[in-house]
C-alpha cells in the first residue's frame, strides 16, 4: 500500500470510528435489496447509504435506525463488534457523577449498562453524615443491595429490625422490604454499596 493509500485509508477511519458499513452491506445484498430501495424506504439519499457501507461517514443514530428498521436488523447485532472492542468501563475519581439527597453524598463508581436488561448493577460510594440517614430505599424496590463499610458507624434499619454495622463489615439483604442507612455516630459514615437492578443514576443525566 502506498502512503498515499494509507494516508486515504486513516482518513476514512476518522470519519467512521465505528463501522457499521460492512453489516449493512451484507445484509442488504443478502436480502436483494439495492441501494435505492434501502435510501428511499429510509428517506436518505442513495449516496449517503454507499458512504455508509463504505465507511467513509458514520451515519447518524437516526439514520441507523431508519437503515436497521428497513433491512430488519438487531441493534445488538450492529453494536456487537463496539461492545467487544469495549469490555472495561473505569470512571476516573475527577469524572465521578454524584448526587446529594438530604446531606447524603452518592458518588457513582460502577455506571448501570442498558444491555444488561433487569440485571443492571450500580455502585456508589455513600457519605452520610452524622445523624443522618439514607431515604431511597424506606418503602423497598424489586432487587438486592450489598455493601461494604469503610468507615465510621451506624444501623441498618430492615423491616423491623436493626443492625449494628462497623468499619469492616460487610452486609447484603434482598431489597424488597423497607431499609435504611442511619448514621446515629459522630463522624461521617462511608460505604461501598452496589444495588441491582439500578435504582439511583439510571435516572440522572
Amino acid at each position: 500500500m502506498t502512503a498515499s493509500q494509507n494516508e486515504s485509508a486513516r482518513n476514512t477511519r476518522e470519519k467512521a470510528p465505528y463501522h457499521f458499513g460492512e453489516k449493512l452491506r451484507s445484509v442488504r445484498e443478502r436480502k436483494g435489496y439495492t441501494l435505492k430501495v434501502v435510501a428511499q424506504r429510509a428517506g436518505v439519499s442513495e449516496s449517503l447509504v454507499s458512504q455508509i457501507e463504505r465507511n467513509r461517514v458514520s451515519p447518524a443514530i437516526d439514520t441507523l435506525l431508519a437503515l436497521a428498521e428497513v433491512l430488519d436488523i438487531n441493534l445488538e447485532f450492529l453494536f456487537e463488534e463496539y461492545r467487544k472492542k469495549h469490555p472495561v468501563e473505569i470512571i476516573h475519581s475527577d469524572a465521578r457523577r454524584s448526587v446529594r439527597e438530604d446531606g447524603v453524598r452518592y458518588e457513582e463508581i460502577a455506571r448501570p449498562n442498558s444491555d444488561d436488561g433487569s440485571h443492571t448493577m450500580e455502585s456508589y460510594l455513600i457519605t452520610i453524615p452524622p445523624k443522618s440517614q439514607t431515604h431511597n430505599g424506606s418503602y423497598g424496590h424489586i432487587g438486592r443491595e450489598t455493601g461494604f463499610v469503610l468507615s465510621g458507624e451506624g444501623e441498618l434499619h430492615y423491616e423491623n429490625n436493626v443492625y449494628q454495622i462497623k468499619e469492616g463489615d460487610g452486609i447484603s439483604f434482598s431489597a424488597g422490604a423497607p431499609h435504611v442507612l442511619v448514621n446515629n455516630g459522630d463522624m461521617e459514615l462511608r460505604a461501598i454499596w452496589t444495588v441491582t437492578p439500578s435504582q439511583r443514576f439510571n435516572k440522572q443525566e
